[in-house]
């Protein structure tokens, strides 16, 4: 039985090789993104392992803030002499290091890096820790001179001598580069400037007297926890934050970490499409296969294989294909990992493709994969074949499943289908989004469960309504084309399954995303009333001259400043919810509409008041009058009246729960040294729109990282932020797509093999070889478009739920792009005569009298 299986596996080694392919792909994404995620978090735990001091103490952070304020966090510098105090202190050090800066060369474009990363400033310190070195010029002495690294330098082309203007919290700097420094570990992809520790506290925190920690060096023999004991008694207060090395490290990681997971999680979503998509083409390869070799399995029964020889010979034949997309799955993610380490280098992450981490969990998960998905897939057929009757040797062979009742299908498929509707319809129904989301979940898995149970069901009438006109438009070649697709269901359904997936996940994200799209166009159109917004490029803060500069521009009329904090709200029925808000200035109505259900705008911004979503109070008891407890960051605590209730459509993302929001100077009051997040800007009487346009674009060319925009900017805006994971819906369907080319190419190839007598005949009674080959293509093309139908109505199902969920947080319009619809199943049609190509060439090529006298 072993040779036997290892000949038949041979033998059919080519039909093998596509549904090889598919675990060669879902491999590939597992491995790649493990082995890059390794490498990264590898290298960068070295990174901040080497470099972090022994203890750091640093300013408490009781909110951390779910959005950029620009405020830093400070220490005083005199701490420093209190820490040298501590028994087992070596050294101590007030540092300064800022990320709310930018850069600006002498052309007035901006230094930092293109990948999003922050630039940094800071103080300039020679530690044995330092990750990086001096490598030409001398360090930064006084005011004016700085130090910038290598990487920048480069791809900025800056040269020692060269003048740069940096943008802090406190004010704008002049300095001159006098020294590179280049890192001697992995660069994070950060820009770094540093100054003169001397001038660093006064000129990025407005004051030498502040800093942003103090590093602490252990003397020898002292433990870093030991340490870290001994400089919190020597501080006597719990006002400070204290990390050491290894925790400072941890917490550093743990930022990463995020980053990380949103590459891995995407990649990993490659890999279950290609799982998930991969295991209907082995599923229907093994199938064909055995209802090709019925004969031969007969056979075998006849000499004696019992059944569980025979099953466990196909499950070998599909355990060596695991195997080996396994083993080549395992090598091109290690390739994919490569070009992902490559491609950081070209954002300014420099990882070194030579210390790529390979743990033991890799080819454990890739194997696990291949050969676990492989072996699942197979077992359904491996039964199958086990059934074979001795008899069937002295018959045809036949094609397993064609005529037998789908009754067991209809049933299971019809359960499962009414437990998803009503998943769906109870997310349509919920009022709460956490129940709404779980929900639609639920009725998604359940409904694409159903709908491939029961695909084959839908197969004689969807596809005789598809193929209706092929008679008519193509004669007796179209109507054996359609024939030949209703021919056996279950391998149709199966076929088509692989591409209704794909369409299933893009028709409901298409619709979900243009249902933001036009709820985002509609809050704008109904909100918006300033005739321009000021922005930085990627939404961080910026510094107070830039509002001075617009106020200052000819022609502007009012400005509207807007600042983010944190803040803990304690409300009246006792939760403690953590938010954003925001502080706006005077002119709030003149720049925005903003509907009422209580209270107006002057009672909104009033001194100690706030204002909040008349919904989120009402669920949790606050009304107008209600005094509120609330938390500001560094400790700050106030007590604050809520003046107004607002009755809008807030779409709440993260943070920014309950809509809250209060005067610029309360928010100045408990949470000084912010930067203002955006400027809404209206122009004077007499002056145009076009004109002052470019009077403020003319006047904001020093600061490079803002942005004018009016409304139709701030929807496009919008659309290409929404379109950032369009794209990735995009890129899954992509691969969803070949895996789905190749699983028709494969069914096509293996019905054209078992239909070898009877294409002989055909060709015998006269069909040419050029309506064979019409034949066949628009039978791919009816199975193609037959799964683009189903994809596509589950899909829109999908969307339709998924938009229900975000109606919850305020994203009331629901849109379906109906080109985008309609441009999928004309590519569907195109990708089924793609597939058919090479199947319907070798039919057409086969000897006529070869192929009657095939058995």
């Amino acid at each position: 039985m072993l040779r036997a299986t290892l000949r038949s596996f041979l033998a059919h080694k080519g039909r093998l090789a596509l549904s090889a392919l598919a675990v060669v792909l879902s491999v590939a994404f597992v491995a790649g993104s493990l082995i890059f995620s390794d490498t990264v978090s590898r290298t960068f735990d070295r990174l901040f392992a080497s470099t972090a001091a022994d203890v750091t103490v640093e300013a408490r952070q009781d909110l951390r803030s779910p959005v950029p304020t620009g405020a830093v966090q400070t220490v005083p510098a005199a701490l420093r002499d209190r820490v040298l105090k501590a028994d087992g202190v070596a050294a101590a050090r007030a540092d300064v290091s800022v990320r709310n800066v930018v850069v600006v060369d002498r052309r007035q474009t901006s230094i930092g890096p293109p990948n999003g990363a922050p630039t940094l400033a800071g103080s300039w310190y020679v530690t044995r820790r330092s990750p990086v070195r001096l490598t030409s010029g001398h360090a930064p002495h006084g005011a004016g001179e700085a130090l910038l690294d290598a990487d920048t330098a480069a791809r900025k082309h800056v040269r020692i001598g060269d003048p740069l203007t940096v943008q802090a919290q406190p004010g704008t700097f002049r300095v001159r580069v006098v020294g590179i420094a280049t890192f001697t570990t992995t660069n994070p992809g950060s820009a770094r400037v540093w100054l003169d520790p001397a001038v660093a506290g006064r000129e990025l925190l407005g004051s030498a007297a502040r800093a942003t920690s103090i590093s602490v060096d252990a003397a020898p023999g002292v433990s870093d926890a030991r340490l870290k004991r001994r400089v919190r008694a020597a501080l006597g207060t719990s006002a400070y934050d204290l990390r050491t090395a290894g925790e400072q490290a941890k917490s550093a990681a743990a930022d990463l970490g995020t980053f990380l997971d949103v590459i891995k999680y995407v990649m990993l979503g490659f890999a279950g499409i290609a799982v998930l998509v991969g295991v209907f083409l082995i599923v229907n390869t093994f199938s064909m296969l055995i209802a090709q070799r019925t004969r031969e399995l007969g056979l075998l029964r006849a000499l004696g294989a019992d059944r569980r020889q025979v099953r466990r010979s196909v499950l070998t034949e599909a355990l060596l294909l695991g195997v080996a997309g396994s083993t080549l799955g395992l090598a091109a993610g290690i390739g994919l990992a490569f070009g992902l380490i490559r491609l950081m280098g070209a954002f300014g992450m420099n990882l070194k493709a030579t210390e790529m981490v390979i743990g033991w969990g890799t080819p454990v998960a890739a194997y696990a994969v291949g050969v676990g998905v492989t072996f699942v897939a197979a077992y359904l057929p491996a039964r199958r074949a086990a059934a074979v009757s001795p008899m069937a040797a002295l018959a045809d062979a036949e094609v397993a499943g064609v005529g037998k009742p789908l009754r067991a299908r209809a049933i299971a498929g019809s359960v499962v289908g009414v437990a998803g509707a009503a998943a769906l319809a109870g997310c349509a129904a919920a009022s709460r989004t956490a129940p709404a989301a779980a929900l639609l979940g639920l009725g998604v898995v359940l409904t694409l469960i159903a709908t491939v149970v029961a695909g084959p069901l839908l197969v004689r009438p969807v596809i005789r309504v598809l193929g209706g006109a092929f008679p008519a438009l193509f004669g007796s070649v179209g109507r054996m084309s359609q024939r030949n697709a209703l021919r056996n269901p279950r391998r149709t359904g199966a076929t088509a399954a692989a591409l209704m997936v794909g369409l299933a996940l893009v028709g409901g994200m298409s619709v979900a995303s243009a249902s933001m799209s036009a709820s985002f166009d509609r809050r704008i159109d109904t909100t918006l009333g300033a005739d321009f917004t000021v922005q930085n490029a990627n939404f961080t803060p910026f510094t107070q001259e830039v509002a001075r500069t617009v106020a200052a521009t000819r022609g502007v009329g009012l400005v509207v400043r807007q600042r983010l904090t944190p803040v803990a709200v304690r409300l009246p029925d006792g939760t403690r919810v953590r938010t954003a808000a925001a502080g706006y200035g005077p002119g709030l109505d003149e720049v925005a509409h903003i509907t009422y259900a209580r209270g107006g705008s002057a009672a909104a911004l009033a001194a100690g008041h706030l204002a909040m979503d008349a919904g989120f109070a009402a669920d949790h008891g606050a009304r107008t009058g209600s005094v509120l407890p609330v938390e500001f960051p560094g400790g700050q605590r106030a007590r604050l009246t809520v003046g107004a209730l607002t009755d809008m459509e807030t779409a709440e993302g993260f943070g920014t729960q309950g809509g809250v929001f209060f005067g610029l100077a309360t928010l100045e009051r408990y949470a000084p040294g912010g930067q203002d997040s955006a400027l809404y800007v209206n122009a004077a009487g007499g002056t145009g729109a076009k004109e002052l346009r470019t009077r403020l674009e003319r006047a904001l060319r020093p600061y490079p990282q803002v942005q004018v925009r009016d409304q139709g900017d701030y929807k496009k805006l919008v659309h290409d932020q929404i379109a950032v994971l369009l794209y990735l819906v995009y890129a899954l369907l992509g691969l969803a797509i070949v895996i789905a080319v190749l699983g028709v190419v494969n069914t096509l190839a293996l019905s054209v093999v078992e239909r070898t007598r009877e294409i002989g005949l055909l060709r015998a009674i006269g069909l040419g070889r050029r309506q064979l080959r019409r034949m066949i293509r628009l039978e791919s093309v009816v199975i193609a478009v037959f799964g683009a139908v189903l994809g596509l109505g589950l899909g829109l199902v999908w969307g339709v739920c998924a938009q229900r969920v975000l109606a919850l947080r305020g994203l009331t319009a629901l849109a379906v792009p109906w080109g985008t619809v309609v441009a999928v199943v004309i590519g569907s049609a195109v990708v089924g005569i793609v597939a058919a190509l090479l199947p319907a060439l070798r039919a057409s090529r086969m000897n006529v009298l070869a192929a009657i006298a095939h058995e």
